[in-house]
C-alpha cells in the first residue's frame, strides 16, 4: 500500500536534525502524535563538525527503514524527506544510501542557477521535490516569475508536491529577525508571501508557509495560521512536537466551507447565495477543491452558521 503524496497531506512538517538518534523510533513507531511529515535536516540545523556524524547516522537510519518497510506497513508513516546540505551532498545521498524508504528530498536555496544540477541528481531516482525559495533573489519578482514559468514547463514539474518558503533565511537576507509580537505578515515577509503566492499559485503551485520559531507562543502561532490560510498556504513547517496539533487544527475546514464547496463543486447553478455570501462555481471552483482536499486529510469542525440556508442569486 503506497503513501498519499499531496501538499495538502503534509500538514506541520517537522524538522529534526540528522544528527538525533531518536528519527527512526519517530517514525516507525508513531510516537509523536498526529505527525504526517519530517524533514531529516543536514543543512541549517546541523553544524560543520557535526556534518560526518550526521552523515553516518543517517546512513544507518537508513538502512535500517528500509529493513523496518519490508515488515511494517509503511503507509501508515509520516512522510519522510531528507534536507541535503547541499548539491554535493545531494549526490552522495543518491550514489552511497538507501533512499528506499524516503519520500522526497527538500532542495536547499533552490533557484534557476541550481536547477539544472538537482535535476542530475535526482531524475533516476523515484524522490519528490520541495523546493525552497530562500535567497535573496526571492525578493526579485522578475527573478520568481522566471523561476515559476521554467518549473512549469520543466520535466521535473509532476514531481513538485510544493515550495516551501524559507522564513528565516529571508529574514536573514535583509539583517531582520522575527520580533516577538508580530506575525511574519507584518514586515517584509508580509509582501513577500503575498508575491510568490500570486506568482506561483498563479501557475498551479503549491507553497507551504514558514516556520514560527516562538515554540510555546501558540497564540501567535495561531494568528500566523489564520493568514497563511488567507494567503492559501499548505501546511506549515513545525519546530517542536507541541505546534503539530495546533498547525493541524487550524487546516480542519468549517462546516460552512465544508457546505459551500460540495455545492460549488457539484452545482449546476451559475450562481447562488449561501450564508451570506455569494458562491459562484465558475471563479470559486479551485477554491472548493481545495477545501475539499483539506477536508480528506484533516476533517471538519462545526460552526454557527453551518445551518444557513441556500438561495439562488437571481442577480449579481
Amino acid at each position: 500500500m503506497k503513501k498519499e503524496l499531496s501538499a495538502y497531506s503534509l500538514g506541520a512538517t517537522l524538522y529534526m536534525p540528522a544528527t538525533r538518534t531518536d528519527i527512526l523510533d519517530t517514525i516507525v513507531t508513531g510516537k509523536i502524535d498526529g505527525l504526517r511529515s519530517l524533514v531529516i535536516c543536514l543543512e541549517d540545523a546541523v553544524s560543520d563538525q557535526d556534518i560526518a556524524f550526521a552523515l553516518n547516522n543517517l546512513k544507518e537510519m537508513l538502512t535500517a527503514l528500509s529493513e523496518a518497510k519490508q515488515r511494517i506497513n509503511y503507509a501508515e508513516w509520516p512522510l519522510v524527506f531528507i534536507r541535503p546540505r547541499n548539491e554535493q551532498i545531494g549526490r552522495q545521498l543518491t550514489a552511497d544510501y538507501d533512499l528506499s524508504a524516503v519520500d522526497g528530498f527538500v532542495l536547499p536555496k533552490f533557484n534557476l542557477s541550481n536547477l539544472n544540477e538537482w535535476t542530475v541528481i535526482l531524475e533516476s531516482t523515484h524522490l519528490y521535490w520541495m523546493p525552497t525559495l530562500e535567497t535573496e533573489d526571492v525578493f526579485d519578482v522578475n527573478a520568481m516569475q522566471e523561476l515559476a514559468s521554467a518549473l512549469k514547463v520543466h520535466k521535473c514539474h509532476d514531481k513538485i508536491i510544493a515550495l516551501r518558503i524559507g522564513g528565516n533565511d529571508l529574514m536573514n537576507c535583509i539583517s531582520l529577525r522575527r520580533p516577538w509580537e508580530f506575525t511574519l505578515y507584518d514586515g517584509p515577509m508580509g509582501y513577500v508571501i503575498k508575491m510568490l503566492v500570486a506568482v506561483f499559485a498563479s501557475k498551479g503551485f503549491s507553497l507551504t508557509a514558514p516556520v514560527c520559531e516562538h515554540i510555546d507562543d501558540h497564540r501567535l502561532l495561531k494568528k500566523e495560521l489564520a493568514l497563511d490560510l488567507a494567503h492559501g498556504l499548505v501546511g506549515k513547517t513545525a519546530i517542536h512536537p507541541n505546534q503539530i496539533p495546533v498547525i493541524q487544527n487550524a487546516l480542519m475546514v468549517s462546516s460552512l466551507d465544508h457546505q459551500d464547496a460540495l455545492r460549488i463543486f457539484n452545482s449546476s447553478q451559475a450562481v447562488f447565495k449561501s450564508g451570506g455570501a455569494m458562491c459562484e462555481p465558475a471563479t470559486h471552483r479551485h477554491w472548493a477543491k481545495s477545501v475539499l482536499e483539506r477536508v480528506h486529510y484533516f476533517g471538519i469542525y462545526p460552526t454557527e452558521s453551518s445551518s444557513s440556508n441556500v438561495v439562488v442569486v437571481a442577480s449579481v
